[in-house]
């Protein structure tokens, strides 16, 4: 199946689970393979992401399918981040 690139962007991204990730910011392709290796995702569910930065790239092998919506496999606790409280001194 061949589609355009910019089909999939601003696509609103869950998991398989129904979770809301964020939003297709961007493709990164792989020149020489002519092939996407990972999406830019932008718009964070910020309660599953525990990072102030404006976006993440996740795998595009995560991706399971593409249509209305991107639904990539239950991966993201993966990127949840524990915040370590350092001593007072």
């Amino acid at each position: 199946m061949m589609a355009e690139i910019t089909s999939l962007l601003d696509l609103n991204v869950y998991t398989d689970r129904g979770k809301y990730i964020g939003r297709v910011g961007d493709a990164v392709l792989d020149a020489n393979e002519k092939k996407i290796t990972g999406l830019a995702i932008s718009d964070l569910n910020s309660d599953i992401f525990d990072i102030q930065n404006r976006g993440v790239i996740i795998p595009y092998r995560w991706v399971m399918s593409v249509g209305d919506v991107v639904v990539i496999k239950q991966t993201a606790d993966r990127f949840r981040q524990k915040v370590v409280e350092e001593p007072e001194e």
